[in-house]
């Protein structure tokens, strides 16, 4: 009788056991004794950097390969848009105190907001509609609050799961509470950040927002423009607000892009049109499958 047990054992203990061994009191402390990759002073050196690279690369690949996400839609925005209830209260409070200045702020802040529940609907109908097929569709945002929020908190209101993919600032940011715990990550290198953003991603949904959108927002232009990586709707919520932000006509005009590169995003001003678009892209049926040659 052959014991697969023994079949399947270890040849050399694992990492984990190695870095449980107690050591020598006397020498435990000495930076030269610790384990490299137990040792935190030095991962953390300059010389590492290639290496935490690597880690922020895997860590979330990793875990979204074991829990099973394949597909996801990105909803990129502003931090700074509130939710409609949040800017009509900041508006009462501007006009209890007489403060004209702030009484324009919370006006222009509450006309923003609707901003905010198209990308909450938006969410939940993509967590609605794709949910209980053999390859969800995942929200994805940057994890903080604002439209980024509002992400999280349509797909949240649906039942479904949620990513967050958090970084390391100064300000503006810290992980709302929609997203999915087990989904929650945090990155200290915008590239590989921006980078997990593209990686399943089928779609691309910006909402108005400053440098940080426009930054995602044209990285994600420029890769699909020059070939780098595939096709996908690119979805601009707000066409007056982008028109009057971007003039994608001067760029054509003066031969700084090329004819047909404004059809690589699509303008839309609600969620249900924005849900349109993505459904007819994919030949998202009424059912809960999907032939086996589709990519969702």
């Amino acid at each position: 009788m052959i014991r697969h047990d023994k079949l399947a054992a270890r040849n050399f203990p694992s990492a984990e056991e190695e870095a449980r061994q107690p050591a020598p009191q006397e020498i435990s402390q000495l930076p030269a004794y610790r384990l490299a990759f137990a040792d935190e002073d030095f991962l953390l050196r300059e010389e590492l950097r290639p290496v935490r690279m690597q880690l922020e690369l895997l860590k979330p690949e990793l875990i979204q390969k074991e829990l099973g996400i394949e597909h996801t839609v990105v909803i990129f925005g502003s931090a700074r848009i509130p939710d409609r209830a949040s800017a009509e209260q900041a508006l009462e409070q501007a006009r209890a105190d007489a403060d004209p200045d702030a009484i324009r702020r919370a006006e222009r802040r509450l006309g923003m907001s609707r901003y905010y529940e198209e990308a909450r609907r938006f969410a939940r109908l993509v967590t609605e509609n794709t949910g209980s097929r053999p390859h969800p569709i995942y929200v994805v945002t940057g994890g903080g609050p604002g439209i980024m929020e509002a992400g999280n908190r349509g797909a949240y209101e649906a039942g479904g799961r949620s990513l967050g993919l958090n970084i390391v600032l100064p300000h503006e940011q810290f992980p709302n509470p929609y997203i999915t715990p087990e989904l929650c990550f945090r990155f200290h290198y915008f590239g590989l950040r921006k980078m997990h953003f593209l990686i399943r991603s089928v779609a691309l949904v910006c909402f108005p927002g400053g440098y940080g959108t426009l930054d995602e927002l044209f990285e994600t232009l420029t890769l699909i423009q020059t070939g780098k990586c595939r096709r996908r709707p690119i979805l601009l919520f707000g066409r007056e607000f982008w028109s009057r932000l971007i003039d994608f006509e001067l760029l054509i005009d003066s031969g700084m892009i090329s004819p047909g590169d404004e059809q690589l995003f699509r303008y839309v001003e609600t969620a249900e049109e924005a849900w349109a678009l993505l459904k007819a892209e994919y030949e998202i049926g009424n059912h809960n499958h999907v032939n086996s040659n589709e990519p969702i």
